[in-house]
């Protein structure tokens, strides 16, 4: 109904435009222009005349529809240049979608593209051509060489490429601290990570054919400019961009002992709210009662280090401090007005301004609230929200009914085979299938690791995180239509089964890797009968990593679900084993499959001890240590793992 709403508008439009000039012209006749003096003078003479009144409407009228002219005018000339600057920074589409806009709809995703492949002992089967980008073009428009643009806020590129550091640390920090065969007990820290978290890894990936990053690199944890004594804050961003330091140097602390900050409990309530309750110390934060036990922090702590970057720690107070004798130890921000400093007016963007000098500052990062708490959970500095932890249940554990037979004795079609542990890859009779879009790929994971289905916009915004809801719907439907058609070239056996707004991989002409591995670890924990075969069969059918390679944003918890799987096997096999070197044999092959799990190590450490080759068990604990620094990890977290499981190393 809204063309016939704008049609109407129009002719209204028109009729103002048109309207009053040809009835002014017709009753009045067109404006004389001669003898203004002649007749301003008549008018001051006499001014209630009939003739000099109807003048005086005559030009209210005039003057009303050059008003009205001038709106409308102005009003199209301005959507005129809004629609050419939208066609300037519209990007142009590649050959897959213009083929599907020229042919206006779904027929057209059923046409094959030729593709080149190339065969590879590391990636069998990748199709490569000229669509084979890795859907981010709508990404991209959110990212630039300085800064990413989140929902919540803004981040300088380093601090961006931080928060992806911080999320692989986390994960090692969690896969260290899981003990296998008690799931149950560490179910919360498979929690997925926040909405906020997700949209920046997505943003800050790294192409393939880029450097990889250098997380060990040590950055500066204040912005270029910041006064290292310290500013107050003002104007519509100053809390965000306090909200933005708060996180910028707690992400600089997981990799620096030298970034040390102070908040006091009452500017944590004014910056984050609620989720305040659930801040805690540690890991280079402290948290201070009042603004005069935040400077005897502040004054107590190490010295500085002027060589490193953040040498001085950092104080986010409520108000003003005392006196200014703090400023001389540590660098101080106060989002509100400080006199006796520098004071910055922040804009919503993060763009700074010097209120004194009227010099333009750096960009700092704002995040609100909702974001701040995100990365703050990253950090572990913020207790998560309660939820549901587990990425997936798996009800019975049950692999769907795979291709047989058809009643009548034929076959039903050729087999598919979903393989998702190692590289991805859709396989028909053995024979790799092109999958020209990563987002096939990542889609064919995702549909594998949902057995029992999910809803398209679940699915959508796990794909693509961060992107708007009315660009999630082309892009799904475009990419489970490229599966579709890849497995339409080599069989006519539905790939995907949709019930609704529910997908799923077909679960009778599907078999899927995963699917057994889950089975066989579901019957090898019930198992009374023969529990080492059982266990035995669960190792067998783990083949690899969870989509191996790939780093998309929801993928760590359901790795890190199959990869404790296999490590209950391992184990549950070592506990088992009367024998202790074979017992040791079976914890090495786990430490292979997990180098970072602590539990693992102690095992091992307990048996090399036991057998009274402490050279060996010595050596073990090194190399473990060793192996953590070089991921980042303080090796003290061994010791504290071991006291707290009841051991010593």
């Amino acid at each position: 109904m809204r063309w016939p709403r704008r049609l109407a508008s129009a002719l209204m439009v028109v009729v103002l435009l048109v309207g009053p000039p040809l009835l002014l012209v017709r009753l009045v006749g067109w404006p004389a222009m001669g003898g203004p003096r002649v007749a301003i003078w008549g008018w001051v003479r006499d001014p209630l005349t009939e003739q000099s009144l109807i003048l005086m409407v005559v030009v209210l009228a005039w003057a009303l529809w050059a008003f009205v002219a001038y709106t409308v005018i102005v009003r199209t000339a301005v959507r005129l240049w809004a629609g050419v600057r939208w066609l300037r920074r519209l990007p142009l589409p590649t050959p897959w979608q213009a083929t599907a806009t020229g042919v206006a709809g779904a027929a057209a995703l059923t046409i094959a593209t030729p593709t080149t492949l190339t065969s590879g002992p590391e990636h069998p089967a990748t199709a490569v051509g000229a669509g084979d980008i890795h859907d981010r073009d709508d990404v991209d428009q959110a990212a630039s060489s300085d800064g990413v643009v989140v929902a919540g806020g803004w981040l300088p590129r380093a601090v961006a490429d931080q928060v992806g550091v911080a999320v692989g640390l986390l994960w090692l920090r969690r896969r260290l601290a899981y003990r296998p065969r008690r799931a149950s007990e560490d179910a919360d820290d498979l929690a997925p990570l926040p909405a906020t978290v997700a949209a920046i890894q997505t943003i800050t990936t790294v192409r393939p054919d880029s450097p990889p990053p250098q997380p060990s690199a040590v950055v500066g944890v204040l912005p270029p400019g910041f006064p290292p004594t310290g500013v107050g804050l003002s104007g519509p961003g100053a809390l965000a961009a306090a909200r933005g330091l708060l996180v910028t140097v707690l992400l600089a602390a997981l990799r620096q002992d030298t970034a040390r900050l102070v908040i006091t409990r009452r500017a944590a309530q004014v910056l984050l709210g609620p989720a305040a309750a659930g801040l805690r110390p540690g890991s280079g934060l402290w948290i201070a009662d009042t603004v005069t036990h935040a400077t005897t922090l502040a004054a107590a702590a190490p010295p500085a280090t002027p060589s490193l970057p953040g040498g001085r720690p950092v104080l986010i107070l409520d108000g003003p401090p005392p006196d200014t004798l703090v400023t001389e130890v540590a660098t101080v921000v106060v989002p509100a007005d400080w006199p006796q400093a520098t004071t910055w007016h922040v804009a919503a963007d993060g763009r700074t301004q010097a209120l004194d000098t009227m010099a333009s500052g750096p960009r700092v990062c704002v995040l609100d609230p909702v974001a701040a708490a995100d990365l703050l959970t990253v950090t572990g500095h913020l207790h998560p929200p309660v939820r549901d932890a587990r990425p997936q249940p798996i009800p019975h554990a049950r692999i769907p009914r795979q291709p047989g037979p058809r009643p009548d004795g034929g076959e039903v079609g050729r087999r598919l085979r979903a393989q998702v542990l190692g590289e991805p890859m859709l396989l028909c009779d053995g024979t790799p299938l092109p999958l020209r879009r990563t987002a096939a790929r990542q889609a064919l994971v995702f549909l594998a690791v949902h057995a029992d289905g999910v809803d398209s916009h679940v699915m959508a915004e796990a794909l693509w995180p961060g992107l708007p809801a009315h660009r999630l719907t082309g892009r799904l439907y475009t990419t489970l239509s490229e599966l579709r058609t890849a497995v339409r070239a080599a069989t006519d056996l539905p790939l995907i089964d949709r019930t609704g707004d529910r997908y799923r991989l077909h679960p009778h002409h599907v078999d899927v890797d995963l699917w057994h591995l889950r089975a066989a670890a579901a019957h090898a924990a019930c198992s009374l009968t023969d529990p080492a075969m059982a266990w035995r069969a669960v190792i067998d059918a783990y083949t690899g990593d969870l989509a191996a390679g790939h780093s998309w944003p929801w993928l760590d918890a359901y790795r890190e679900t199959a990869r404790r799987q296999v490590l209950d096997a391992y184990t549950a096999l070592a506990d088992t084993e009367p024998d202790p070197r074979r017992a040791l044999a079976h914890l090495q092959d786990g430490i292979r499959v997990d180098p970072y799990n602590a539990d693992l190590h102690q095992r091992a450490v307990d048996i090399l001890a036991a057998l009274g080759e402490h050279t060996a068990a010595a050596d073990l604990t090194e190399r473990y240590k060793r192996g953590l620094i070089a991921a980042g990890l303080n090796p003290d977290h061994v010791l504290q793992i071991a006291l707290l499981h009841g051991r010593t190393t």
